[in-house]
């Protein structure tokens, strides 16, 4: 019995691998045609053969997050075509965001680009309102700041030298509040690009995106007008309706954490004036 399940055994593992393989071959074979219709779309896009991409409601897009990974980041070259492409959509406020602070080191070259880009504005019979674009360069640090000086101001005007028995119960417009009293207040975007292979705001501050649509770019170095063209054409289509009351319910919290019914600002509150009184008896 034992030789016969030995050689029924390697038969059976053949047969799984094969079949892995044919399935491996099937979505190999999906994801190519997938990527070549995008690309062939992107083209077509660019040539300006569809009508419907021409006109483009601009208006709706206020501001733009576009979120870069760390590693993409670094091709300040393609950073610098990106947002080429932006301003020649029309587009006036863009934030830059990836994790590790690498926009930021090069953002000496993007300060040059957009100066250099003013001045040859100046030159052209366009009003200079007409080209201007805002960039703001974020990284994963500000957030961490932002919370850290938010609760301390939150600790020091509702809960050092306040009556134990009549603490304010904080709400998600006090966190904000305070957020814009230390300066990381900031504007929501309205769409967010991410450029990388998370498909997520890869940290970006949780509590600027309340209202944000987020949309996967794929990899920066292989990014295509067209594309971004179908992407800010397909938001600025969409009718958005947005519940209040079960945005704030569901809002997500500071930190990256979830506010839920069981997690509220008081608590983490608490926990920052607990790890402060530490620290204090430490030292």
């Amino acid at each position: 019995m034992q030789k016969v399940y030995a050689k029924i055994r390697p038969s059976g593992n053949h047969g799984r691998r094969f079949l892995w393989n044919i399935l491996h071959l099937i979505f190999s074979i999906w994801y190519y045609l997938h990527g070549l219709v995008n690309a062939i779309e992107s083209l077509l896009i660019s040539s300006g053969l569809f009508q419907r991409y021409k006109s483009l409601d601009i208006s709706k897009v206020r501001y733009l997050a576009v979120v870069i990974d760390s590693e993409e980041a670094l091709n300040t070259l393609k950073v610098l075509e990106l947002l080429r492409w932006l301003q020649a959509i029309g587009l006036k406020h863009v934030c830059l965001y990836d994790t590790q602070g690498l926009l930021k080191i090069s953002k000496e070259a993007l300060a040059l680009w957009l100066e250099s880009e003013r001045m040859s504005n100046e030159t052209t019979s366009e009003p200079l309102e007409q080209k201007c674009m805002s960039v703001d360069v974020l990284s994963f640090s500000d957030g961490k700041h932002a919370v850290a000086k938010a609760t301390n101001f939150l600790l020091k005007k509702h809960y050092l030298g306040a009556d134990t028995e009549k603490k304010t119960n904080l709400t998600e417009s006090d966190m904000t509040d305070a957020l814009g009293a230390t300066g990381y207040g900031g504007a929501d975007p309205d769409l967010m690009l991410v450029y990388g292979p998370a498909r997520c705001h890869m940290g970006f501050p949780a509590w600027r995106l309340r209202y944000t649509e987020i949309v996967h770019m794929g990899p920066l170095k292989s990014m295509k007008f067209g594309a971004l063209i179908k992407a800010i054409h397909r938001f600025t289509m969409v009718h958005q309706n947005y519940d209040l009351e079960y945005q704030i319910e569901n809002e997500i919290g500071y930190c990256g954490l979830v506010l839920t019914k069981g997690f509220t600002v008081h608590e983490m509150i608490h926990c920052v004036h607990k790890n402060n009184i530490l620290a204090a008896e430490e030292h």
